[in-house]
């Protein structure tokens, strides 16, 4: 046990020196950084070939050439998301709609989140992990939306406090409490029912495997998806409002934020939720569609066995 917690303090140290150095650099400079960085290295990593298995499968109409364009596209938009991370809470709305020097950000569809403030009560974020995604919550919050969202700690728990901080003060903390988190799991699930019951908003990324969730198709194969935001969507009939962060540079991202996608009715509730979850995959698969290398490819999305069939029809017997 000490040796575990005097490792965790070594660890917690570097990424101290780490954030130090980032802040130091600034959000344009630390982007460009960590960017070229993972955009050299990230490819000669093994799990690289997982990212080239799922565009072979989602964008069969990519050749080799094309899909390393995106796989590098990938890393560099995970590298800049990492070096972006410690500015979270200094990049703030400057309207510039455009790429263009400094940190920033503007909006489009700004009427949808101030209908939801003047309307009141729950709405569900949905969005995936596309552009920078840590900077959903607080672009949401500058229009006076604080959402809260499931959340996977860290490992070593000195950095998990380091990162939550980081999050915090982008939600404006000290001046304002803390937004509560939800840990992944059965306990966390009833917590984040509670929390909408009583009126709360809460955002949800949905474009990861979960094995136990409802099928769906995305890009045209079977997926299965975490059904949980249907159901409590259609729980409370609470607007379910779709929203991306998309890179225009360095450290400068739109807020791209669309109309509620309309609750189904069809009188047969395990209907309801695989109409429901089938749409939101559809608009995820618009968006990666458009930017493919802005998506986070590198997880293994669709089943076993589709991937087995893929590597047969590569390199048949």
């Amino acid at each position: 046990m000490l040796a575990r917690r005097l490792s965790w303090r070594l660890e917690a140290a570097v990424a101290w020196l780490l954030i130090g150095l980032f802040r130091r650099l600034g959000p344009v400079r630390s982007s460009n950084l960590c960017g070229g960085l993972c955009r050299r290295l990230g490819p000669l990593l093994p799990v690289s070939r997982v990212a080239d298995r799922n565009l072979r499968l989602a964008l069969p109409e990519l050749d080799d050439r094309a899909r390393r364009a995106v796989v590098r596209g990938v890393w560099e938009n995970l590298g800049r998301t990492v070096g972006e991370f410690p500015h979270l809470a200094a990049i703030v709305r400057d309207g510039r709609d455009a790429p263009g020097d400094g940190a920033g950000w503007s909006v489009v569809g700004d009427e949808v989140l101030e209908r939801q403030v003047a309307a009141g009560g729950p709405a569900l974020f949905v969005s995936g992990h596309l552009g920078n995604w840590e900077m959903l919550p607080p672009t949401v919050a500058a229009f006076g939306i604080r959402f809260s969202s499931f959340y996977r700690a860290a490992g070593n728990p000195v950095i998990d406090r380091m990162i939550r901080a980081l999050r915090d003060r982008a939600m404006g903390a000290p001046e304002r409490p803390p937004v509560p988190l939800f840990a992944k799991g059965a306990r966390g699930a009833r917590d984040a029912l509670a929390h909408v019951r009583g009126g709360g908003s809460l955002g949800l990324l949905v474009d990861q495997k979960m094995n136990d969730g409802m099928e769906a198709r995305f890009f045209g194969h079977p997926a299965m998806t975490a059904p949980a935001l249907a159901a409590m969507a259609l729980r409370y009939r609470c607007p379910v409002i779709p929203g991306r962060i998309e890179r225009l540079a360095p450290a400068r991202f739109r807020l791209v934020v669309e109309p509620p996608i309309p609750l189904p009715d069809t009188g047969d509730r395990r209907e309801d939720e695989r109409l429901l979850t089938q749409a939101v995959n559809d608009r995820l698969e618009e968006w990666i569609r458009a930017r493919p290398e802005s998506w986070l490819w590198l997880h293994r999305r669709w089943p076993k066995a589709l991937y087995r069939r893929l590597e047969q029809d590569r390199y048949p017997d």
